[in-house]
């Protein structure tokens, strides 16, 4: 019988600590519910007291969202020893770059990868990948590369648009100037509609302009709005020195939007052509002429089909000049670069309709773009 009681003291002794124990396990949830409350409670108070304003918390938050999308970009040459035979391979250089899409599209300049034999891509999370070149604009200053990253590393910039950009308005650089990586500065727009020059000597037109610090490695870096999204490609400084003395220049994202798709497609860009060589400018500007003068039409060119007239010289040997370019559609044309500019609008096998001076009078053509070699 005292056995029994045993047995029966001791079930209720377990089946005590049994509910004993969960309600202590609540409890202690509970407690660590409380914790966790308190803790945030304590973030915020810190917070305050650091005197963090509206602004200032609006700029960490954009550099947290956007620094997941920007690379730091490493370049090097391969040398081969004459006498070992050996492969070294040597540092070239540094810049920066934002992932494009989930395929593993990297955007920078191209004239960080500009003569570099091999190229690394480092992201947010400090992984590093071999880059393959997809295709580059030096006119743009543009260049595709791609890594074979997983897609949940990659994550593409929101794109934003750079036609109704404003002066005055703030602006944010992310890059790796001097190769510290995931820099931010701040600034805003202080020009716009300027021009600046390609690798290549093309302009590029409608370029940014802003006080943000753009120091050598932040090319390629991406120029955000206050909403996080890409409104230009630093590309450039204007300094005797080199180093920032508060003007950079972005590649409006305008340009980059229909660039970069091209790039992927075809590794260049299909650009039109008329068909034509043409005469220095001095040409004209020695007769107060504006417009571009044709030296040679090349031969079964949309130029030729068209009947556009070459210069030549006749056989007296005087010079008898060809058709003066002055218009393509409703576009003005008085320099080259008008010219090339107004072309990029078009694709080969668009028809256009050409004004030429023609022995002084106005003549127009019907021309069908071929497109350039």
């Amino acid at each position: 019988m005292k056995s029994f009681f045993k047995i029966v003291f001791g079930a209720l002794l377990l089946v005590g600590g049994f509910f004993l124990g969960i309600s202590w396990k609540a409890k202690d949830t509970t407690s660590i519910q409380s914790m966790s409350t308190i803790e945030k409670e304590d973030i915020n108070e810190i917070v305050e007291r650091k005197g963090l304003n509206e602004s200032e918390l609006a700029t960490i938050k954009l550099f947290e969202k956007s620094t997941p999308s920007v690379t730091f970009i490493t370049t090097s040459n391969v040398r081969r020893d004459y006498w070992s035979q050996n492969v070294s391979e040597i540092p070239r250089g540094t810049g920066s770059g934002f992932v494009w899409d989930k395929d593993g599209h990297i955007i920078t300049n191209f004239h960080v990868i500009q003569g570099a034999d091999r190229a690394q891509v480092t992201l947010a999370d400090q992984t590093t990948w071999a880059a393959t070149l997809v295709g580059y604009a030096p006119e743009k200053d543009l260049a595709v590369l791609k890594i074979d990253a997983p897609d949940n590393l990659l994550e593409p910039i929101p794109i934003g648009s750079s036609d109704d950009l404003l002066v005055g308005q703030s602006v944010f650089a992310i890059g790796n100037p001097f190769g510290f990586d995931q820099s931010l500065t701040t600034g805003v727009i202080s020009a716009l509609g300027r021009e600046i020059n390609g690798v290549d000597g093309s302009i590029i037109k409608d370029a940014v302009q802003t006080d943000a610090a753009i120091n050598p490695g932040n090319s390629g870096g991406p120029l955000l709005d206050s909403r996080g999204e890409l409104i230009g490609v630093n590309t450039s400084i204007y300094s005797p020195s080199g180093a920032y003395a508060g003007i950079g220049f972005s590649i409006p994202v305008d340009a980059v939007k229909w660039v970069i798709p091209e790039l992927i497609k075809h590794g260049k860009i299909l650009r039109p052509t008329l068909g034509i060589e043409l005469a220095p400018e001095r040409a004209l500007a020695r007769l107060g002429i504006k417009g571009v003068l044709v030296m040679n039409v090349n031969e079964k060119s949309g130029a030729e089909k068209a009947g556009i007239q070459s210069t030549y010289r006749d056989r007296f040997g005087k010079i008898i000049l060809g058709d003066v370019i002055i218009g393509i559609d409703k576009n003005p044309i008085k320099s080259r670069n008008d010219l090339r500019l107004i072309l990029e609008n078009y694709k080969p096998n668009d028809e256009v309709k050409i004004t030429v001076l023609r022995e002084n009078e106005k003549v127009v053509l019907d021309l069908v773009l071929d497109e350039a070699k």
